[in-house]
């Protein structure tokens, strides 16, 4: 695919970026040194802070207001970029103003955008993400009229020394092309599920590691079923590993028969925005180091709490040494 690009906008601030890092080879960019593809949301994040979450109807001053990136597959590769692992990600959005933000944002963290689809004269995804006093955040999001990606975008061909493929599971139908195309190459596929949404189940059966949401399998299991159930449900539907994050009450796994459990680290939150995209992305991290699920949920869930001091997605993002001295305990 090649990086569509608006002259009047991306090439005015300078973000069409150079290929110093592909070779070409019959015909076909390689990337040769990206060991994790993501394919999924990019936004620009409203932060506003508040006292006291109003009422309907109500109206209160914010706090403060901060504007940072985010979205879940682009959160996730920030995180692995941190880390030191090389990262790609594909997505759609437009040449507006937030667009723009997105693209700065993927360049300034290292994150390879060069097969990021770009259609101008649309509206890129945003969010406006109101968070209390305790860290808990609502998100009102709206996805742009940027057309999404479609199957024929897809093309991992590039990425030939690539390990693994994550997906979020807004742009299902791309994301199912992804899936296939990684299994023929041999990738492990890590899926995030954070909304049940039509043709979920369907993806879910091709990945190999599955991170939900606690809220992503009340559809299938109801809102009182224990965590061990939904484990059951969801390994059932053709993952080898699943993992369900339980907010501050942490996560729980299941790989083969065996259930893993792992504590939150107590913090005081500030902020819970993207604090599961952080913990997929660490856990990302701990799979291509070979370690096992439960090293992998401690690691994942120490990246995650140190993420939840600071306002926003990304802005908390630990780097790997600071993860290690977190929990030493240093």
């Amino acid at each position: 695919m090649e990086l569509k690009k608006s002259p009047s906008s991306l090439q005015k601030y300078g973000l069409c970026k150079s290929l110093t890092s592909l070779t070409k080879k019959a015909g076909v960019l390689i990337t040769e040194d990206i060991q994790v593809i993501g394919l999924g949301q990019a936004c620009l994040d409203y932060l506003g802070r508040l006292s006291v979450y109003p009422e309907e109807d109500g109206k209160y001053e914010l706090v403060d207001l901060h504007i940072q990136c985010g979205g879940p597959a682009s959160t996730s590769l920030v995180t692995l970029s941190r880390m030191g692992i090389r990262t790609s990600f594909l997505g759609s959005i437009s040449d507006d103003s937030r667009g723009i933000e997105i693209v700065k944002g993927l360049n300034n963290e290292k994150v390879d955008s060069t097969f990021l689809k770009i259609t101008p004269g649309y509206t890129s995804q945003f969010a406006f993400i109101a968070i209390t006093e305790s860290g808990n955040r609502t998100i009102f999001w709206h996805r742009g009229s940027v057309p999404h990606l479609k199957p024929s975008d897809v093309n991992l061909s590039p990425f030939s020394n690539a390990k693994i493929l994550h997906l979020d599971s807004l742009m299902i139908e791309a994301a199912q092309e992804a899936a296939q195309q990684a299994n023929n190459m041999g990738l492990t596929i890590v899926m995030d599920a954070g909304t049940m949404r039509e043709g979920s189940q369907e993806l879910i059966s091709m990945v190999d590691v599955l991170i939900a949401s606690e809220r992503f399998t009340e559809p299938l299991v109801g809102d009182i079923a224990p965590p061990e159930k939904a484990l059951e449900v969801l390994h059932a539907l053709g993952p080898k590993e699943v993992i369900i994050t339980l907010g501050s009450k942490g996560s729980i796994g299941l790989s083969g028969k065996k259930i893993n459990f792992q504590k939150a680290f107590p913090i005081d939150a500030v902020d819970t925005t993207g604090a599961g995209d952080v913990y997929h992305g660490a856990y990302i991290y701990g799979l291509l180091q070979g370690w096992d699920m439960q090293k992998c949920m401690h690691f994942a869930s120490a990246a995650s709490a140190i993420k939840c001091r600071h306002i926003g997605a990304r802005k908390g993002i630990p780097h790997l040494e600071e993860i290690k001295k977190f929990m030493s305990g240093k």
